[in-house]
């Protein structure tokens, strides 16, 4: 399968080594394209924004939309997940063999406050910031506008990432801990995902490891046949959050007892408010609640890497006791 990956940073650099890994012809998009290069994949430069950059992008069967907007506001956002993204189709559809399916990386975050209550792929979206509300709207896109076009859209929407460079231990261990629930999906599962949309094959089905370095990069390629060609969700959701939801304070006493230090300060979200030097935007984050399900991904098939917290954040606790 010819594959590529547009935005290959954090998730999509691992998303592009665990595709070669696998036999796949892969091709990684940014703007600085080193460090795709740097792990022996093949690179375009280009801006998602810039519609006459796409045109040097190859022809692929499949393409992953994974840009980020560097966690800027909800213009830059705008540019990036929708603009940038319509860009993208605009540049694939009128080739002779435009690709058969697109996967779009979108967020949790969708969903707004539930009152920790439980959320799935059927949950109504409730957008609550400007950014989030921009994420919907990509999502829009990625199923409606590249559909238009001939082309299958998938949404990954991604809980809370982490993983190498990105564990943010100490915040947790050191506190203070604002009460909360987490959804989070480690990297190489994040990538593990979008991989099973498109082959039907989970990061545990012998591809190369990732949970090592920043890129998830190896040298090792696998032996065998490809992986198999079985896709899923064609113009559909797909929620991508591990196992276990947990709330903050459990979370950061069992990181706090993993690595034989005292367990943290907690506090309750009326007391994070009440200190009165927060953001409007970092007190909406704190005021919303939500537990996501993976139960479509698991009845899918996905197999994980790291099924819950504990697994995933082994290497970070092992780290920090070795310090």
């Amino acid at each position: 399968m010819r594959v590529t990956v547009v935005g290959a940073g954090y998730v999509g650099l691992a998303l592009c080594c665990q595709l070669d890994a696998a036999g796949h012809d892969v091709t990684g998009v940014r703007r600085s394209p080193q460090p795709v290069r740097e792990v022996g994949i093949d690179a375009v430069a280009a801006d998602v924004t810039e519609p006459a950059e796409l045109t040097a992008l190859p022809d692929a069967d499949a393409v992953v939309f994974a840009a980020s907007s560097g966690g800027r506001g909800a213009e830059p956002a705008r540019r990036v997940f929708v603009d940038g993204l319509r860009n993208t189709i605009d540049a694939y559809a009128d080739r002779a063999s435009p690709p058969d399916r697109l996967v779009y990386t979108s967020s949790t975050g969708v969903y707004g406050d539930h009152d920790g209550a439980w959320v799935d792929e059927t949950t109504p979206l409730d957008p609550q910031t400007e950014k989030t509300a921009v994420l919907a709207e990509a999502e829009r896109v990625a199923t409606e506008t590249a559909g238009d076009a001939g082309i299958d859209g998938t949404v990954a929407r991604f809980a809370g990432l982490y993983g190498p460079d990105r564990y943010r231990l100490e915040r947790y261990v050191e506190g203070p801990v604002t009460q909360g629930y987490l959804n989070m999906v480690h990297r190489d599962d994040a990538a593990g995902a979008v991989r099973f949309l498109l082959t039907g094959a989970s990061p545990t089905d012998g591809s190369r490891s990732e949970s090592g370095d920043a890129s998830g990069s190896n040298n090792e390629r696998v032996d065998g046949p490809r992986s198999s060609p079985t896709d899923h969700a064609r113009g559909e959701v797909v929620t991508v959050v591990d196992d276990e939801p947990v709330e903050k304070w459990t979370f950061a006493d069992w990181l706090a007892d993993e690595c034989g230090v005292a367990r943290p300060e907690k506090r309750t979200k009326a007391e994070r408010i009440a200190a009165g030097d927060l953001s409007a935007a970092a007190r909406r984050r704190i005021q919303t609640s939500k537990r996501v399900d993976n139960t479509t991904l698991r009845e899918l098939g996905y197999s994980f890497r790291f099924p819950t917290f504990r697994e995933g954040y082994r290497a970070a606790v092992e780290a920090y006791t070795d310090a």
